[in-house]
C-alpha cells in the first residue's frame, strides 16, 4: 500500500469527516431508511431508494477514508526541515515567463486544491517540481501543452 501525503490540518480535516459519516451520517440514513420502510410498498417507495443509494455511497466514502488515513504519511510543515530543495510541505514561488509570479504548497494528492494554492506531488508540476531549487528553471509536460517555469523561492 503506497503512502500518501498530507498536511497535519488535512488528516485532522478526513479524520472529522470520517468521524461525523461513521456517527451522524449513518443513523441519519438509518433513520430515514425505517420511516421508508414503515411508508408502504418498499419497491414503489423513492424515498427508500434514495436512502439506500446514499447509505450506498455513505459506506464508499468510509472505506475510501479509512484506507487513505490507514496509508497516510502525516507531513509537519511548521517542524520539518527547510530543505533546499522542493519536498511535499514546500512553499514555492514560481513564475512562468511573460505571467506573474504564483505561490503554491506542494501537497499530497488527498488535499491538493489548485485555487487555494495547494497543488499535488502527483500533478505534472509538482512532480517537476519536486527536488529542484530556488533559481532553477524546469520544464513541465502537462496535458495542455508544455512549458516552463522559474523556481523563485522555496520555503
Amino acid at each position: 500500500m503506497s503512502s500518501t501525503f498530507l498536511t497535519r490540518e488535512g488528516y485532522k480535516k478526513l479524520q472529522e469527516e470520517l468521524d461525523f459519516l461513521r456517527s451522524s451520517k449513518r443513523q441519519e440514513i438509518a433513520n430515514r431508511l425505517h420511516e421508508a420502510m414503515d411508508g408502504g410498498e418498499l419497491i414503489e417507495n423513492a424515498e427508500y431508494e434514495a436512502a439506500k443509494n446514499e447509505q450506498a455511497f455513505v459506506e464508499g466514502r468510509i472505506k475510501e477514508l479509512e484506507i487513505l488515513l490507514a496509508s497516510a504519511r502525516v507531513i509537519n510543515e511548521n517542524e520539518k526541515e527547510h530543505h533546499e530543495t522542493i519536498q511535499v510541505g514546500s512553499k514555492v514561488t514560481i513564475q512562468e515567463e511573460g505571467l506573474e509570479a504564483e505561490v503554491f504548497t506542494i501537497v499530497g494528492a488527498a488535499e491538493a486544491n489548485p485555487r487555494a494554492g495547494r497543488i499535488s506531488n502527483e500533478s505534472p508540476l509538482g512532480k517537476a517540481l519536486l527536488n529542484h531549487r530556488a533559481g532553477e528553471t524546469i520544464h513541465v509536460d502537462a496535458p495542455g501543452g508544455a512549458f516552463n517555469v522559474s523556481i523563485i523561492k522555496v520555503s
